[in-house]
């Protein structure tokens, strides 16, 4: 039976060291700040990156193409090795589809290898959690065939629920009317946001304040987490390490858990979410 690795994208928001101690392969994201430069994802320091966003400084991200892809399927396939691609929803980007077609391309010229990719129509440390899951499965004995099976039987049950401080990021977008960035600033109204079973981020409800903001992604989570207790959850924060720090402590307060890991939103996302944005990442019933 051949070996065969993990691979994902920058996207998921991964610290660098997990990815070296998991053994996993990873695609980096680029993001272009103007007056300043292109970088890859972990080329930029996150706190000085969302200081050019607090200074309006325009900045764009790009799917990855499908040549970087190709070129790092191949490296992997030379070794002898299989892949299971775990790629940036579908809803949100196209990088899993260049994904997707750079594994039947390298296949088609390496008939030898198998290549499986799924999309984990999920965001941020979201697709982090399902990677890590991912991980511990294939740890645990995992076939490729299997695991592919696991993660994409796995992942509309993995939960993502947002919510951002600065509403200008979110009209940017398109996510919310220009009437309402300004009415909702004014009021501090802040929207609580999900990624939903398409992979698309949509506004679930509002929250008068920040505070009340943070309270209702944890009332979001007592109403869907299974079996807290023997969970892992990620929470990924714009900047605002004190909130997210605020939730993880409100989230071991009202179900135990302790195994929290807090990261930056990355570049890619965070470029159109903005300073402040705060996410919850955990397993559900339903997304």
């Amino acid at each position: 039976m051949r070996d065969y690795v993990i691979f994902t994208d920058s996207s998921c928001d991964l610290p660098a060291s997990l990815v070296k101690e998991w053994g996993i392969e990873e695609l980096s994201l680029e993001v272009s700040i103007e007056g300043i430069g292109t970088f890859l994802n972990h080329e930029i320091e996150p706190a000085k990156f969302y200081g050019y966003l607090r200074d309006k400084r325009p900045v764009k991200t790009a799917a990855a193409n499908m040549e970087g892809f190709v070129n790092a399927f191949e490296k992997i396939v030379s070794e002898g090795k299989d892949i299971l691609y775990i790629g940036f929803s579908t809803g949100l980007s196209a990088t899993y589809v260049a994904g997707k077609n750079a594994a039947e391309e390298v296949m088609e010229k390496h008939p030898e290898c198998k290549i499986l990719t799924v999309d984990s129509l999920c965001a941020a440390l979201g697709q982090g959690l399902l990677v890590k899951y991912a991980v511990d499965k294939k740890n645990a004995g995992a076939t490729l065939e299997e695991l592919a099976a696991y993660v994409e039987g796995l992942k509309l049950n993995l939960a993502h629920w947002f919510t951002v401080e600065d509403l200008f990021f979110l009209k940017r977008g398109g996510r919310v009317s220009a009437a309402t960035a300004v009415m909702g600033t004014v009021l501090q109204i802040k929207p609580v946001m999900h990624v939903d079973n398409d992979g698309k981020l949509i506004n679930m409800a509002k929250a008068r304040g920040r505070d009340a903001s943070i309270k209702a992604l944890v009332e979001r989570m007592k109403q869907t987490v299974i079996d807290p207790e023997k969970q892992t959850v990620y929470i990924c924060h714009g900047d605002c390490y004190d909130d997210a720090k605020k939730l993880a402590d409100m989230v071991t307060a009202e179900f135990g858990i302790t195994d929290i890991l807090i990261d930056y939103v990355g570049p890619v996302i965070g470029a159109h979410s903005g300073p402040g944005t705060l996410a919850l990442f955990f397993i559900g019933r339903e997304r």
